[in-house]
Order: C-alpha cells, then structure tokens, then sequence
C-alpha cells in the first residue's frame, strides 16, 4: 500500500516511535491525524492534531467521527508499566492490558468500518520483541504484548474479506527513555548494536507496509522469534 496521498491516524503520536513514525508519514506526503491522551505534547508539523485515549471509548468514538477518511491506522500507544505478573500492582497489570489488548481493538473496531468505506485501507499494529520473550520485572507488559500479537493475528483474518491489511511491527529495542531508563533502573545489560532509533524503524515499519508485509521486524526480533521454533528456555536469573 503506497502511503503518499494516504490519511493515517497513528496513536500515542507525542513521543518516541508513535511522533517517529508521525513525521515520517508527513515527509511521506501522507495526511497525518497524530493523536494522544495530551495533545499539547504533540509536535509533529504539518499533522493535524486529535486528542484521544484508546482506553476511552467515548474518546475513541469521538476520534472516529472526526477522522471518517482514515485508510491507515496505526495502533501505536500503550502502557509500558505493569511490572511482574505475580508480585505486580494488580491495578498496573489491568492498565498495561488496558491499552495493549482491549485500546488496541477498540480503536480497530471503531474504524473497521470506515477503513471498508474508504476501500479496506491498512491497520499497522505497534508490537514487541517482548510478547515472545521478557524479562523479570516486565512479564505485564510481555504478556499483554502476547495478547496484542493474538489480537493482529485474529483481526488479520477477521478483516481479509473487507481487503484491509493488517501488519504488525514487532520490534526489538528501541533506543526510547522507557527503555533505558527500564534498563537503567534494572542494571539490565543492553545489546547497543540491537538498539534502533525510532527514526530508523519508523522508516522500517513503513517500508513493510508498504511492502504488503504480515510481520515486520528489525534483526533481534527475528532471532527472538526464530528461537520460538525450539524448546522452551529454562530462567536464568
């Protein structure tokens, strides 16, 4: 799918990747909704700016009301807390699935339609390395990623008759502040030659979208979800 002269909306567009790939859709010449919960943060020229909280449905309904010539979406936002499923704060682990699972499918539920009326367009799902393999301190957000990965897959097939494509972009490590400040706070040890700036896999994304591609991953995901093929790797912390 070509993406000059497309209308994307891409979510949580104020930071990181989601403002990486946002800017990287206008140099696309593509329109550009960039949306967040604090729209005041977003600084994407040449985007039209949208509040919007994927875990509100009356925000999410709102969004699709006023975007009704989406062809792309982009499911970029969500919670990175949510800390360990057995010790965590189980209210931190309900959000972290909130925005992953249950934000995710509400935004493409509302524009489901609209993407079939504007001739099946495209949905982009933001995913992680993690849904096949965590960490101590981060199985929330790893097992809530796992169901998100679910979720593209089921929606993928859901969605073929309508002719809208359906890609996820599963990510490794994204040299963002959650990340390395999650490392930091951790003593975790990060690879630095798997570190991609979000500018770099915002134009990897979008090349895979453009491709046709089902899965677009960068180099450490896809020897973490080649390992998959294998036993089950016992901790080793």
């Amino acid at each position: 799918m070509k993406l000059n002269d497309a209308t994307v909306l891409v979510t949580g567009a104020n930071r990181g990747l989601g403002h990486a790939i946002a800017v990287e859709l206008v140099h696309r010449e593509a329109k550009v909704y960039a949306t967040a919960r604090r729209p005041e943060l977003i600084d994407v020229p040449g985007a039209e700016v949208i509040r919007l909280d994927i875990t509100d449905q009356s925000s999410v309904d709102a969004a699709a009301r006023l975007a009704g010539d989406v062809d792309v979406l982009i499911n970029n936002a969500a919670s990175t807390a949510g800390g360990n499923l057995v010790t965590g704060d189980l209210d931190s682990i309900r959000e972290v699935m909130d925005s992953n699972y249950y934000g995710t499918l509400a935004m493409i539920r509302a524009f489901a339609p609209i993407l079939a009326r504007n001739g099946g367009g495209a949905v982009l799902n933001v995913l992680s390395a993690a849904a096949w393999s965590t960490v101590d301190g981060n199985t929330a957000y790893a097992a809530a990623k796992s169901a998100e990965w679910g979720l593209t897959n089921g929606v993928r097939l859901e969605l073929a008759g309508q002719g809208t494509q359906v890609a996820a972009l599963v990510p490794g490590l994204i040299a963002t502040r959650t990340l390395l400040d999650f490392a930091s706070k951790t003593g975790m040890d990060l690879p630095q030659d798997a570190l991609y700036e979000p500018e770099e896999l915002a134009r990897i994304a979008l090349d895979g979208l453009e491709a046709g591609d089902i899965e677009i991953l960068d180099r450490f995901s896809g020897e973490v979800k080649a390992a998959l093929a294998g036993p089950p790797r016992a901790p080793t912390g």
